[in-house]
């Protein structure tokens, strides 16, 4: 059934044409990923779509009640049903006070609680946990309605999505299934283009040459020689004349033949953000950070209790953990230097905060990562470059920058990098950033050779960067030496092991159920009816407690 039609969009920011779309149409089976750079246009198209905003041109028709999950603004409706709620374990009013998780789940809650035929979400997974996550990408799965999402995060796009919209110079284009597959369309796409133009390229040049080799014939054939005569100089001049004419003529053809030629343009090569690691003081101590005796807590609600860990010299740590287990919290004892936490002596810690606001929204791109520089403003603008802000674009406002591209200027590739550091802390660093950067950021953290410790909910980034995963599980915290693939096959197969222990448990319990019940029935003179009685009751209980 069509949902969503669209039909000649323009929209423009002042003099710059953000969207040009042709025609979209988005039907109830969709699943469709939007992807593109920030401050390409998504969250654009997206408020166009749902109506929240006017194309400058052209017109958008709904057939159908939407569901909207915004990126950065509060809910619409201020309550949701109490089955909602429960189901999303927040409370039925909105809260300004909530997470940034629970915010995420209440407007999944209300976007789910209207009947609405299509939901639109932007960066939904942003500020929640992996089991938030994972709860969101089972509810989309069960929501019998068309989906149109804008997410980072590759691994749920890959789950829920079968249509990917690439947003790029304004234009979309929709491919055929999850992100994973769009990636290698667009990697055979873009040999295709490569080899066309080369192709086109070669064989322009191939024409050229004849043509220029055949002006230069043409300038050789010499006038007439003064030693002869008047008739034989005619007849020489007549053959030379059409000599020329001829080589004249296949000049003007080949030219038609390049005028004929299909162009193929060569295809744009993305700008990468390769950035390269700024030398500092090297740390040469083997245990960087260590933790004993940890205790917090916050009134009544204990976090950790006598934690322990300890952090290796060119370790790169994801810490992982529920909202509200302590990530942020233990972050924040690490940098402080609180008690029980001790940091090798001369550590110059690189730390960036998920909160937006430490940045100065008044301030310029280049103000901000000149705050703390120990670079000159040269080096600062080249670093800014290869973060795609060019030109006057430095110049411009923090506080009209997108969320990712806020992120990437106060994140390390530019913010951090230029301070002297050795030891690099990141609380939620990919939240809002686009898949290109986060790429890029990943390649470049896996040439990082110093320590790193970092709070993610992204699982393709965890598996790329870490090698070792710190977890917050009942007040302590737990190590784990291998990437996150490694972790989860360990944790499956600890699972496994207790589920078959518990089967085994089970099919004793009930072998030994089926014979006091059988003696309870058919009770002898031996047997004592009420220990019988309080042994099935037993049995039931512990049964219950298997099943639980």
């Amino acid at each position: 059934m069509l949902l969503i039609q669209c039909s000649k969009i323009k929209k423009y920011f002042g003099d710059r044409l953000i969207l040009d779309i042709d025609h979209l149409e988005i039907y109830s089976e969709d699943r469709i990923g939007i992807v593109g750079r920030n401050g390409i246009g998504k969250t654009t198209l997206m408020n166009i779509l749902s109506q929240r905003l006017e194309p400058d041109e052209g017109w958008v028709k709904l057939h159908g009640r939407v569901g909207y999950i915004s990126q950065l603004e509060s809910a619409e409706r201020k309550n949701i049903s109490g089955e909602m709620a429960s189901k999303f374990s927040v409370e039925p009013i909105w809260d300004e006070n909530m997470s940034g998780g629970e915010k995420t789940r209440f407007k999944l809650g209300e976007a789910l609680d209207n009947n609405s035929v299509i939901i639109l979400a932007d960066e939904p997974t942003s500020n929640v946990d992996m089991e938030g996550i994972e709860l969101m990408a089972e509810k989309f799965r069960q929501y019998d309605g068309a989906l149109v999402v804008i997410s980072h995060d590759r691994s749920f796009l890959d789950k829920l999505c079968n249509l990917i919209l690439e947003v790029e110079d304004g234009k979309v284009k929709i491919y055929k299934g999850n992100y994973s597959s769009y990636r290698e369309q667009k990697i055979q796409e873009n040999e295709r283009a490569l080899f066309e133009y080369e192709e086109y390229a070669k064989e322009k040049k191939r024409l050229e040459d004849v043509i220029n080799e055949t002006k230069q014939t043409v300038k050789s054939i010499r006038n007439a020689p003064k030693r002869m005569g008047n008739s034989e100089a005619r007849l020489h001049k007549m053959g030379g004349q059409k000599a020329k004419a001829s080589l004249e003529k296949a000049v003007k053809n080949v030219e038609k033949r390049i005028e004929h030629l299909e162009i193929k343009k060569k295809p744009k090569e993305q700008i990468g953000i390769k950035l390269d690691i700024m030398d500092s003081t090297r740390l040469h101590s083997k245990i960087i950070i260590e933790g004993r005796n940890i205790n917090k807590a916050f009134g009544d609600k204990s976090i950790f209790n006598n934690a322990e860990f300890t952090i290796y010299n060119g370790s790169k740590v994801a810490l992982l953990g529920p909202n509200g287990s302590g990530k942020t919290t233990l972050i924040k004892m690490i940098t402080d230097g609180e008690a029980g936490i001790k940091i090798a002596h001369g550590a110059k810690i690189g730390y960036f905060s998920q909160d937006m606001n430490i940045l100065n929204k008044n301030a310029s791109i280049i103000d901000v990562v000149m705050e703390s520089s120990i670079y000159p403003e040269s080096f600062a603008r080249l670093l800014l470059a290869r973060l795609l802000f060019k030109g006057d674009t430095i110049y411009k406002k923090v506080d009209i920058l997108s969320g990712g591209e806020r992120v990437k200027v106060s994140f390390a590739f530019a913010k951090i990098l230029l301070q002297d550091i050795n030891l690099l802390i990141l609380d939620e660093p990919t939240n809002y950033m686009d898949i290109d950067a986060l790429e890029v950021i990943e390649d470049t953290l896996n040439e990082y050779d110093r320590t790193l410790l970092f709070v993610s909910h992204d699982r393709s980034f965890i598996d790329a960067v870490a090698n070792q995963i710190m977890t917050i599980e009942n007040k302590k915290i737990e190590l784990f030496a291998g990437n996150y693939t490694e972790y989860l096959a360990r944790n499956k197969s600890s699972v496994d092991h207790q589920r078959e222990e518990l089967e085994k448990q089970e099919i004793v319990l009930k072998n030994r159920l089926s014979e006091v019940i059988g003696r309870l029935s058919m009770p002898s003179k031996k047997d004592n009816i009420e220990e019988l009685d309080k042994e099935y009751y037993e049995i039931l209980d512990a049964l219950k407690g298997l099943t639980s």
